[in-house]
């Protein structure tokens, strides 16, 4: 038998190399877990490192022609019916590990078919949304055989997207939210509770959106990992829960308040710093204030990468 001999210089390249893997196998579990105003890019806690930055490109779907009174579907004789195209660019910079600032842009392409005077009339507008500014501070702790988090996120929308026209992209209003959340990660689990609220002020021509408060929970596991190609498979489960306040008459932009439960499966496959995700999100339950159509279920897909 040929005995083979290992330098501790090689030893110490080795375990660099092994801790330089799971750091990186580490951010890859956090950054697929999100939603377009609670969450940050990329997304939650990546990158951790100081001064770095990432950027994410995500298109999501979601639209109904069912017609809803409450928690009830009606008739649709005039087959109302509201459809969003949405493709988000989002990025984030690390000053610190424990404070960073992110930026989210959503370009929307809308229709809908809506009863003006008992006839439904086609609307659609499109172009740039809301900018959606915020700064995540967390506090981070290291045990044996986790590492949790908690985060304090407060974030700012600016009335950057068109509040004309009659479907307007935007209610031309300035907007604050606040986001608190705690996640923890093992080798192979990792958990996610955020609760946050949107405090919707009065924009153009009357419109006010109403408030919004809203609780999104992650459940995921990671199944497979290759540490000589750095890439793998993540799998989760995402349930999300809302409530909107009703909107004043004057809006354009919605028609009614409510709340709903979506829950949905998560893919994600990566290599080294490129990720791709997928997730749908099945409507389980909703209600609305006033007749209205449903927001129907939810597809979304994205590709992002970290520096």
């Amino acid at each position: 038998m040929k005995l083979i001999l290992v330098t501790p210089a090689e030893i110490s390249r080795y375990t660099k190399l092994m801790v330089y893997k799971m750091k990186k196998l580490l951010w890859l579990c956090l950054f697929f877990s999100y939603s377009s105003f609670a969450h940050q890019p990329v997304m939650d806690m990546a990158p951790r490192w100081e001064k770095g930055y990432g950027f994410q490109v995500r298109h999501e779907h979601y639209g109904s022609d069912t017609l809803l009174n409450g928690e009830s579907a009606i008739e649709n004789p005039l087959n109302l019916k509201r459809h969003v195209n949405t493709t988000w660019l989002e990025g984030v910079y690390t000053f610190h590990r424990s404070i960073r600032t992110t930026f989210k842009l959503p370009y929307i392409n809308q229709h809908r078919t809506k009863n003006i005077n008992g006839v439904g009339v086609r609307q659609s507008n499109d172009g740039l949304g809301d900018l959606i500014l915020g700064m995540p501070l967390k506090y981070y702790r290291n045990k044996k055989a986790l590492t949790d988090n908690f985060s304090f996120t407060p974030s700012i929308r600016l009335p950057t997207g068109n509040s004309s026209g009659d479907f307007p992209i935007s209610d031309g209003s300035v907007d604050w939210g606040l986001s608190f959340s705690y996640s923890s990660e093992s080798p192979t689990y990792y958990t996610l509770f955020d609760l946050f609220y949107w405090a919707n002020t009065d924009g153009a021509s009357g419109m006010h959106e109403g408030d919004e408060i809203a609780l999104d929970i992650n459940l995921g596991y990671h199944p497979f990992h290759s540490n000589r190609t750095n890439s793998g498979v993540f799998t989760m489960w995402d349930i999300t829960a809302r409530y909107n306040d009703d909107p004043s008459n004057e809006t354009l932009t919605t028609t009614s308040g409510g709340q709903r439960l979506q829950m949905g499966p998560v893919l994600v496959l990566y290599k080294d710093n490129l990720m791709f995700r997928a997730e749908y999100k099945h409507l389980f339950y909703e209600e609305t204030s006033s007749i209205s159509n449903s927001r129907g279920s939810e597809l979304s897909i994205g590709i992002g990468v970290t520096f």
